[in-house]
């Protein structure tokens, strides 16, 4: 073997030996949160684009969010359905979670979007690895005022829907829905994936704006809640947000951190940010 290749063998390993290394340190294999309708931690995280600059997003980080960069790491181990015993009123969002504890800040700017009442919804959750579980999803009640603490007496006792081991396409599971008809103006979308091939439960606020006639389609909320929402994506990065000729808007991930940093230097090219 000429000294070439053994040096290139050498280097090979050795990114081998490290991605293993960095694999088998990571948190469990399930990761994610919803992307559309576009969930809290999503707006806040560094892919969040204008979102993440917003001032509800910049009042979060300041109140807490130093684990923001893990959009989609918001999870309890061993909470086996008691979700209401382990989280305490005021800390749905955050799931009681100390580095996420932001995304609790009652306010009514949050980054959101604009969904038809009644009508039927796709709930695209980004994630990278397949597993089974249940999604159920809450919606607040009426009178809901973002501008309190939530607590779970602010949302249904039974979600409007509830999907289980649905299959993981393109990077996410898709959720399908019918929104409940009596709900109007600006509400919360709660989202809670109960795994069952790992002992995790995810937790998800989406903030929403229910409006008669509004396509629901990820479509941005109206002016007041977050203006040049739209054009501001177009301007922050073309291809952070692709847009689908339904007019839904995704959000490819991009790799990033350690792991993606010896994914590149070894000449892997990745279109998504890969979890481990």
């Amino acid at each position: 073997m000429t000294a070439h290749r053994i040096a290139a063998s050498a280097a090979f390993a050795g990114t081998a030996s490290l991605l293993l290394t960095l694999a088998g340190a990571g948190p469990a294999l399930a990761h994610g949160a919803p992307v559309n309708p576009v969930s809290r931690t999503v707006a806040c995280s560094p892919e969040g684009g204008r979102e993440a600059r917003s001032a509800a997003c910049t009042a979060a980080k300041t109140a807490g969010g130093a684990a923001f960069g893990e959009w989609d790491n918001l999870r309890i181990a061993d909470v086996n359905g008691r979700d209401r015993q382990r989280i305490p009123d005021g800390q749905l969002c955050s799931a009681g979670i100390d580095g996420y504890r932001g995304l609790d800040v009652p306010r009514a700017d949050w980054p959101s979007t604009r969904l038809a009442p009644g009508a039927a919804l796709t709930l695209d959750y980004n994630s990278t690895i397949p597993h089974t579980g249940t999604f159920e999803l809450y919606l607040t009640k009426r009178g809901y005022d973002p501008t309190r603490p939530l607590k779970w007496s602010d949302l249904d006792a039974e979600p409007f829907a509830k999907v289980k081991d649905p299959k993981l396409t393109d990077g996410a599971y898709h959720i399908k829905a019918k929104l409940p008809t009596d709900r109007s103006g600006r509400q919360l979308l709660y989202t809670i994936w109960r795994n069952s091939s790992t002992p995790d439960t995810y937790y998800s606020c989406s903030d929403v704006v229910l409006s008669a006639g509004a396509k629901n389609s990820g479509a941005p909320a109206p002016a007041d809640d977050s203006a040049g929402r739209a054009a501001d994506r177009a301007d922050d990065t073309a291809g952070r947000a692709d847009t689908t000729s339904d007019g839904s808007t995704a959000m490819p991930l991009v790799a990033g951190g350690s792991a993606a940093a010896v994914l590149t230097a070894a000449g892997v090219f990745m279109t998504r940010r890969r979890r481990r």
